[in-house]
Parts: C-alpha cells; structure tokens; sequence
C-alpha cells in the first residue's frame, strides 16, 4: 500500500511539472525507492501538490476551491473583524439607546439642571418605602456606570452635576459677568483703617460688664457653657460659609437673578409665617449649592423651592407640606421632582445643615442692648440685607449679626459702641466698618427688592425698612466716599 500511494503522488507531480518529463521520471524512481522507509518526504510531496499550478480538471479545481477558502477567506474576516473591533463604539451607541436618548431627552426638557437626579429617582420611585440612603446608592451606580460611556455623554454629565470646571468657554463668562457686576455695581467701598492704629478685642473688653452672672440661676440660659457655645458657632461659620465668587462659575446665572429668587422667597417665608432662622438657614443652602454645582437658569427656582423645603423640616415645628410648595411654585413642578431635588441638595452638601444661624449672634448682642425690641427690629432688617445682596458672602454671620445691630442703633441714637457690646458682638467698632458701609449702600440706592422692602414696611416691623432708608438719605456722605445721587424711584413711601 504505501508504495502505491507514492506512485499516485508522483503521477500528480509529473502532471504538475509536465515542462521537465525526465526530471520527474528520476525523481519517481526514487521516490519509488525511499518513499517506503522516509515519510517526512510525504509532506514535501504534499506541500508542491497544493502549490502546483491547477491543470487538471476535478482535483485541481478542490484544491484551489480549498485554497481560496482557507487564503481569501481567512484574510477577510481579520478585516471585517479589525473594522469590528474599530467600529465598535457606534455598534455600543446603537445597541444602548437608554444611554444615547436620555440625553436629548434631558436637553430638551427645559429642565436639565437637576434632570440628572430626578431621572435617577424616576427609576427608584418603585422602591418607594426605601430609605434615603438607597436613592443615593443608584445614584452612585449610575454615576459609576455613565463613566464608561463615550466622551459625550461625560461631558453634558459634568456640564450638570459635576463641580464647575475652569475652562476657557467658562473663564470668558466669567470675565463678562465679573465687568457686568462691576458697572451695576454700588460705588466701590474701600477700608481705610490700620490694625495697629485702633486697640485689639481683648484690650477693648477689659472693661466690659459680665452680664451672664446675672443668668446663672436660669438653667435656660446654660451661662455657665453659653461662652463655649459661641465660640463654637464662630469657628463652626467659617466651614459653613459659600464661595463669594461662585457666580463667575455658572454659565446662565448671574448675581441679579440671585436676588430676585430670594426676594421671592421672602414673600413665601411670609406667606407661610416661618421663623427668620428657616429663611437664613434656606439662603445659605442654595448659595452652598450653587457653589458646589452648576444650575441652569430654568432650574433655578426649583433651587429655591427644594432649599425652602428643607430648612423649615429643619428649623420648624410644623413645617408646610410638600404640595403647598407645588402650589406656591404655581405647579412649576411636580412633588416627585421637590422630593428627588431635595435628595440631591443635600446629598451635594453631605447632608451638613449645622449652619449657625445670624439670629443666634444677633440676640446674642441684644442682650448687651438690654433687649430693646425696636433696635432688634431694625436688626432683623438689616440682617435680611444680607440674604438679598450678594456682597455680603464674604463676611461671616457674626459679623454681619454685629454690624447690624451697630447700624440700628446709631439709627437710633442709642449711644456708643462700647465695651460691653464689643465683647457680646465679638467685634470691635472698627472691625464692623467694611460690612457697616455696605449696608449704608444697599439703603442709600433705590429699592431693588419689593417684597422685602413692603415685608419691613408694615407696623408689625416698626416700619424698619421706612426708617432706614430716610437714615440713609440723610446720613450717607458722611459715611460713604463718592456717594451717587440716585433719582427718586417713587416706591419709597412716605410713612
């Protein structure tokens, strides 16, 4: 048997090579002759067969079948499969719609600032008897998974939720809203006074008196701690406190619009008769916020409604239901979407609300002012000046707290600042100055806010705002350099 199948490869080979007849009959009879006992020589046989050139009919015609499928065919699949294998991020995008059309879909809601958490709650609605914490896990998953999408998507994500990027797009805004804010601004106060020139606070409040002996017979009062408490709130109000310069950050939102949302969230912390701590505590919530994210303008009252929401939970007895908000929004938005915000503010702010609050501070001075009901009256307003004007971020609480109460009672004419109130203010007269003469601003300009202006106006508050505003005109250029002369608006009244 084996030498006949050498004869047949050596009949193909002579077929193959037909050009050299004696060659291949030599080349027969020896293989004729070693095939027998050599079978490495059956492969060489076999490698010229499949590479002979295709003269015969049948056999030939399998072999260059077999070898094109096994060449052509081999190659081209590599082909396709590196086209595949390139190709396969539009494959990803068109198998994934939920990645691709949320986004539009967002982007076409005329909601899309915090779309991001309410789509996220959207889908956890079903696990409705679910903690808090559990919304925020999907959250997170979500998050973790949007990292593996295309570039896109990261981008408009951090457009969204992300903290506010220092791009070039971004740093142009800022330097038009920074030269805006500059010729809307009121004349630039500038401090003129030298640390060394005035006496510490330490030196100042030698002489004061210690009125909390008076108290420790009240265990309300806890005189005998109640200076470790402040001391607390003051180191407490630092971590606390916004970024004065977040505005430079947000790509629709300017410092006037700010002004407008709080001024309209004084008329619903009249309306629903809220302390004064849950307004502070609701301003500082969404300046927190807007520091640490980046809001549209369309989700800006959404913003204000969520921050409302959650700092009368906080400081209230009875807080308003949640669909008072709705109505107070004018159906703006659904109590599923106040609900999801309210999770992602405080989810942004690491649910911290140990915000001291200004009233603290400011009863806290009043009692070196023997409780006097009318200059704590007028505090309160000049307090409130500082939620509604933004350049008061930059100054702590207590500070602002102070130089209210320095302003209401020179307004007044209650006397000097002295020692007493030096030492319950925590600041001395000349550290009250810069914040000092930017309220003697905000109240020497025209009314920019109506319904804190008419909330002040009313015999319950003394009609502080009234009174107030007739100091400023009075008084101003003796405190203020370059002192503009505002034509009259009309809106003061005339008591």
């Amino acid at each position: 048997m084996p030498p006949a199948r050498a004869t047949r490869r050596a009949v193909t080979d002579e077929n193959a090579d037909a050009g050299t007849q004696r060659m291949t009959r030599a080349k027969a009879a020896a293989i004729e002759t070693t095939s027998a006992g050599e079978p490495p020589k059956k492969a060489l046989t076999t490698k010229r067969s499949t590479t002979a050139p295709t003269n015969n009919a049948t056999g030939t015609r399998k072999r260059t079948a077999l070898g094109d499928v096994s060449n052509v065919g081999k190659k081209e699949p590599a082909d396709e499969g590196k086209k595949d294998a390139l190709g396969k991020p539009t494959i990803a995008k068109a198998a994934k719609p939920a990645g691709v059309t949320k986004q539009p879909a967002r982007s076409n809601s005329t909601r899309t600032a915090l779309g991001q958490k309410t789509t996220n709650t959207a889908s956890s609605e079903l696990k409705r008897p679910a903690s808090g914490s559990g919304v925020g896990g999907n959250v997170t998953k979500k998050r973790n998974t949007s990292a593996i999408k295309p570039t896109k998507e990261e981008d408009e994500e951090d457009l969204e939720n992300a903290p506010p990027a220092t791009n070039g797009a971004k740093a142009v805004n800022a330097e038009k809203k920074t030269t805006a804010t500059k010729t809307t601004a009121a004349p630039k106060i500038e401090e003129h006074f030298d640390e060394d020139e005035y006496p510490a606070l330490e030196d100042v409040i030698r002489d004061a008196k210690d009125l909390d002996a008076e108290d420790m017979d009240d265990p309300l009062m806890v005189a005998e701690y109640v200076h470790e408490i402040f001391d607390y709130m003051k180191q407490l109000e630092i971590s606390t406190m916004p970024n004065p310069d977040y505005m430079d950050n947000q790509g629709e939102l300017e410092w006037k619009m700010r002004g407008i949302l709080v001024d309209w969230l004084l008329e619903v912390h009249t309306r629903f008769r809220l302390l004064p701590e849950t307004l502070f505590l609701a301003v500082n919530i969404i300046d927190r916020f807007l520091s640490s994210k980046v809001v549209q303008l369309d989700r800006l009252q959404l913003v204000g409604v969520t921050a409302m929401f959650i700092a009368s939970k906080y400081e209230e007895v009875l807080s308003p239901h949640v669909q008072n908000f709705v109505h107070v929004a004018d159906d703006g938005f659904s109590e599923s979407e106040i609900l999801s915000a309210e999770r992602f503010v405080l989810a942004a702010l690491d649910y911290d609300l140990s915000y001291p609050n200004p009233m603290n501070f400011l009863r806290r001075i009043s009692k070196a002012d023997n409780y006097d009901i009318q200059t704590r009256t007028l505090g309160k307003y000049l307090l409130e000046i500082g939620c509604v004007d933004h350049r008061f971020l930059k100054y702590p609480p207590s500070q602002v707290a102070a130089a209210a109460m320095y302003l209401a009672r020179l307004a007044l004419d209650r006397g000097e600042w002295d020692a007493t109130l030096s030492k319950y203010a925590g600041y001395t007269e000349q550290e009250i100055m810069p914040v000092f003469k930017l309220m003697v601003d905000y109240l020497h300009a025209p009314v920019q806010h109506d319904a804190f202006f008419r909330k002040y106006a009313s015999k319950k508050f003394l009609k502080a705002s009234i009174v107030l505003r007739q100091w400023a005109k009075k008084w101003a250029p003796k405190y203020l350099d370059n002192v503009q002369s505002y034509p009259s608006s009309g809106k003061t009244p005339r008591s």
